[in-house]
């Protein structure tokens, strides 16, 4: 019998209802320090002076890093199938960018 190296455990993840119908954001700033990536999901409705902040995600420079990569490994296979995203008029300057 060959020796066949052990198979890892399968990351199983749990997804509740509520979480499950998602969020809609249309716009996402993303700050950063020397030890983590802040990301802000904000939705921002049409003539409205005020926008909300819907969801926040704090993560590692190493984990932002494969998120920036697996987003555009995923944007390329998208517009292979579908075409080309066409890019939308930039947002107002609403914050300072450093």
């Amino acid at each position: 019998m060959a020796d066949t190296p052990p198979v890892p455990p399968q990351l199983q993840i749990a997804l509740d209802e509520e979480l499950a119908q998602g969020m809609y954001c249309n716009l996402a700033l993303i700050s950063h320090g020397e030890s983590e990536f802040i990301l802000d999901f904000v939705f921002v409705q049409p003539q409205q002076p005020k926008a909300k902040v819907r969801a926040r995600i704090l993560t590692s420079p190493q984990h932002a890093k494969r998120l920036a990569a697996a987003l555009a490994e995923n944007i390329a296979r998208y517009e292979a199938r579908f075409g080309e995203i066409k890019q939308l008029a930039p947002p107002p300057d609403i914050m300072p960018r450093h």
